[in-house]
């Protein structure tokens, strides 16, 4: 399956016309939600106000509502994994041959950029886990002769960078740019309204926005919730998400009779979630390796502090690229039961989140689109 918002004619009459084209190849792309979407979706626009841009992506429910709002061209192509891989890469190939004047192809995958045969300059996204193959194994291989024939290796953070180091790609090829965000727009006051019920009356508030899994370690913040629930008696903790181990930490809550201190949600609107986001006094995520996954950045360490919102993450990963420590968060290491309590306590004792909160959204400035593309633009 194969969608377009427009035509692959216009595409080569508008080549003719301009001086220069950017390609997208991406395997995450919004209506589908999620850190990712976000990255690419934000790229995309900020790029899409330089030049032309061409954007090709897989398949999703409810894409072709969605592309027809977009200033740029984007192709969807759909179908069983394996067989889409090679069909996106014959029509980018095909697409590269007949338009001279794209510049540049990026891609936020390396496997997106195996089968592409072009002299175009080429730059790839890395986040971490995707790389995170064990050196001199097939995988490994396989990465290290993506990433070291192309122009330029994006890495989301410095942890990032340093693992790829690690595993075998080139230094001189590796550029650390963090993801970017767009500034906040105003909440609809029913959202707001709708947020501080679900809060419930409660005034010392965690929040965590991310998928369930292990690496995240929703269960370690459950757990030092329930000693932090006698020196705080108006905590709570709202988990907005869903993932594998979803029932499990719920089982938790459950065992350790936390129901009236944890709220779930998932498939709400972006405008609640913000709402809740900016009502809370913390965000919490302090993850850890799981296997080969760990977090690589961590943007919504950033679009919380956007909202004067401070974060707790873990050591393990890339969060200190989104978190000054002891200026706009803290960082302690997740797999420590009582460096999470004692960070929790530190943050919400005299209210200490409101200093470290208006450090956190004046640093969130950094991370805006407009300042991030011009990282971008010296390597274009």
């Amino acid at each position: 399956m194969v969608q377009k918002n427009k035509s692959l004619v216009w595409d080569v009459i508008l080549s003719g016309l301009i001086k220069k084209m950017y390609v997208i190849v991406t395997r995450n792309f919004p209506p589908e939600v999620g850190g990712m979407q976000n990255l690419m979706w934000g790229l995309s626009k900020s790029l899409s106000k330089l030049n032309m841009l061409k954007v090709f992506a897989d398949y999703h429910e409810n894409c072709k509502i969605f592309d027809e709002k977009n200033t740029f061209s984007t192709e969807r192509i759909g179908g069983p994994k394996l067989l889409r891989k090679f069909r996106k890469s014959y029509l980018i190939n095909e697409f590269l041959n007949k338009n001279k004047h794209v510049s540049c192809v990026i891609a936020d995958h390396w496997k997106s950029l195996e089968l592409i045969k072009s002299n175009k300059k080429k730059i790839c996204l890395i986040h971490s886990k995707e790389i995170n193959h064990k050196k001199g194994t097939r995988l490994n291989n396989r990465v290290l002769n993506v990433l070291n024939k192309i122009d330029y290796v994006i890495a989301n953070s410095n942890y990032t960078k340093n693992l790829a180091i690690e595993l075998g790609v080139q230094q001189d090829k590796i550029i650390v740019i963090n993801p970017g965000i767009d500034p906040t727009n105003e909440i609809p006051k029913k959202d707001l309204e709708e947020a501080e019920k679900l809060f419930n009356g409660k005034s010392n508030r965690l929040i965590t926005v991310s998928r369930f899994d292990k690496r995240k370690n929703h269960e370690k913040v459950i757990m030092a919730l329930r000693n932090l629930k006698e020196l705080y008696p108006s905590i709570i903790y709202v988990c907005i998400g869903y993932g594998e181990e979803e029932e499990n930490v719920k089982k938790l809550v459950n065992e350790l009779n936390l129901n009236n201190q944890v709220v779930f949600l998932k498939n709400i609107s972006d405008n609640l979630k913000n709402a809740l986001v900016s009502k809370s006094n913390i965000f919490i995520m302090p993850s850890v390796i799981h296997n080969k996954s760990v977090e690589g950045f961590g943007i919504a360490f950033v679009e919380a502090a956007r909202y004067g919102v401070p974060s707790i993450g873990g050591k393990d990963g890339g969060a200190s690229d989104a978190i000054i420590n002891e200026k706009t968060g803290l960082i302690c290491d997740g797999n420590n039961l009582e460096e999470i309590y004692s960070s929790i306590d530190k943050l919400l004792k005299d209210h200490k989140y409101k200093e470290y909160g208006k450090a956190a959204k004046i640093n969130s400035y950094n991370f805006h689109w407009e300042k991030i593309i011009e990282s971008y633009k010296k390597i274009l």
